[in-house]
């Protein structure tokens, strides 16, 4: 035996204290346990074991979406400025609320009415904010829920909460849970993409983590800032080695790595990584072709229009029409909604980028038959204050001309994959400062979403720590009247 040979072995046999634990700890008991659960967790590892774990998978029932294009408009755009028009805020301008004020996280003033005019569209008449024209047309397509509410008014636990189903603890993402449940239709490409122009959204990778499931699951993230291939793809390209020599060195790489997988004891984070260089190399196949909108008819890239986020909603659209089951968009990094000051100003803008966009996306799925079953979600993780916000030092530069979070009620919506078109459910009371009628939790939403895709939310389990967790947690309910 050489010197090389010796050294070798003595490390292979070290073990780190996670391994000594788990080979120590359990005894004769974790024997009698594994009998017991023996048919159980064969059947789980055995069908983990051959199969790709990103195969697609049939959900408890008939879905009625296929998969989700999430607009994330992170920061909190205020609900009573886009689609919940409250015409007692112009009546009380100035005046304090004729009822006790609800706690908000900074010092808020008199009532702000909306700097906007609402106007009804389609045949159900719903008002929309003039600052959304085209999404406005699809009005009669769309559900929206005004009585949302969420826990706290700030951004970390909401985002959180609206992402993960828990604003404290570390818990998978509904796009991980989604993918979990019904894996993805190409092999090609993630499951689930996460795009952000210039960085992170608040909380940063948390938004799309996958936790405690297997890390094939998470999300991945794609910065749509950049136009090039090889800047929105690191490494898109090897310039180096033909596909036949990878396909060789990868196959090597993947039988060695098996091996050193089952000799510690099929460690998920290691099964994560072999899978990620398997995806790595299928995406060199069909990535650079669904990220390229180059490809799109001039046609097509006008109506979407100029821009980044008119570029990535383009983008999303054209991963799920490959079998892409879960994109996020998010509308920046940080949080580009969260107007303090100069909401007027800011909100106009922010609107002026997304409107046309999202319009053409709602009108672009129509036309290729992807509609009825794309489940398109629009919000953010809570909305903001009927009232102004006074002058906060490191806030709003001491304007008062913006308006505080609110956690208490706000708006999203929902349109396609099974939804109810030109409805609105639930209501805020006459100020839009909390949910009243019909209220809907996060955790409803949630349960919804899945119910949608074709999962009883209290099913769609992973056993973890020695307990089932779910996205919903303990909670949520199925919002019935939203469904077509």
């Amino acid at each position: 035996m050489s010197q090389f040979d010796h050294r070798f072995r003595i490390e292979d046999l070290a073990l780190t204290r996670r391994q000594l634990l788990a080979r120590m700890g359990n005894g004769f008991a974790g024997l009698c346990l594994a009998s017991m659960l023996a048919e159980e967790a064969g059947a789980q590892a055995g069908s983990a074991a051959s199969l790709n774990p990103l195969a697609p998978k049939k959900p408890h029932f008939p879905p009625r979406a296929k998969r989700v294009i999430f607009l994330f408009m992170n920061g909190g755009p205020s609900h009573v400025d886009t689609f919940d028009p409250k015409p007692m805020l112009t009546r009380y301008h100035g005046q304090p609320l004729p009822y006790t004020n609800l706690a908000t996280e900074r010092k808020t003033g008199a009532c702000f009415r909306s700097p906007y005019q609402f106007h009804r569209h389609g045949q159900s008449g719903i008002e929309v904010s003039e600052i959304f024209p085209h999404i406005a047309r699809h009005v009669d397509d769309m559900c929206i829920i005004r009585s949302m509410h969420a826990e706290v008014p700030n951004h970390e636990p909401s985002l959180m909460l609206m992402n993960c189903g828990d604003g404290r603890l570390i818990r998978p993402s509904m796009g991980s849970w989604i993918t979990y449940g019904l894996g993805t239709e190409n092999q090609n490409l993630p499951g689930f993409i996460a795009m952000c122009p210039g960085g992170y959204p608040i909380q940063d990778t948390q938004n799309w983590q996958s936790a405690f499931l297997p890390g094939v699951y998470q999300g991945t993230y794609v910065d749509p800032r950049h136009t090039s291939i090889e800047r929105l793809i690191e490494n898109i390209r090897n310039n180096f080695t033909s596909s036949a020599e990878q396909r060789r060195q990868l196959d090597l790489l993947q039988k060695l790595n098996r091996k050193h997988l089952e000799a510690r004891q099929q460690d998920a984070q290691l099964e994560a990584r072999i899978q990620s260089f398997e995806l790595a190399y299928r995406m060199q196949m069909e990535a650079a072709d669904a990220f390229d909108v180059s490809r799109e008819p001039e046609y097509i890239r006008e109506m979407y229009g100029e821009g980044v986020f008119a570029r990535q909603v383009l983008i999303a659209r054209r991963l799920i029409e490959r079998g892409v089951r879960y994109v996020q968009l998010y509308t920046g990094a940080g949080q580009p909604w969260d107007n303090h000051d100069d909401l007027e100003v800011n909100h106009r803008n922010l609107a002026q980028q997304t409107d046309r966009p999202i319009g053409a996306l709602l009108t672009d799925l129509k036309q290729r038959g992807l509609f009825k079953d794309t489940l398109v979600i629009w919000g953010g993780e809570f909305g903001r204050t009927p009232t102004v916000e006074l002058p906060t030092p490191g806030a709003n530069a001491g304007k008062q001309n913006g308006r505080d979070h609110n956690h208490y009620g706000f708006t999203m919506w929902l349109a396609g994959g099974g939804v109810r078109g030109g409805y609105v459910h639930g209501a805020t009371d006459d100020f839009g400062f909390r949910a009243e009628k019909d209220p809907v939790s996060v955790h409803d939403l949630h349960a919804t979403i899945l119910h949608l895709l074709g999962f009883d939310h209290t099913r769609l389990t992973y056993r973890y720590a020695g307990r089932d967790f779910r996205l919903t947690d303990v909670y949520g309910n199925v919002i019935k009247p939203i469904l077509a």
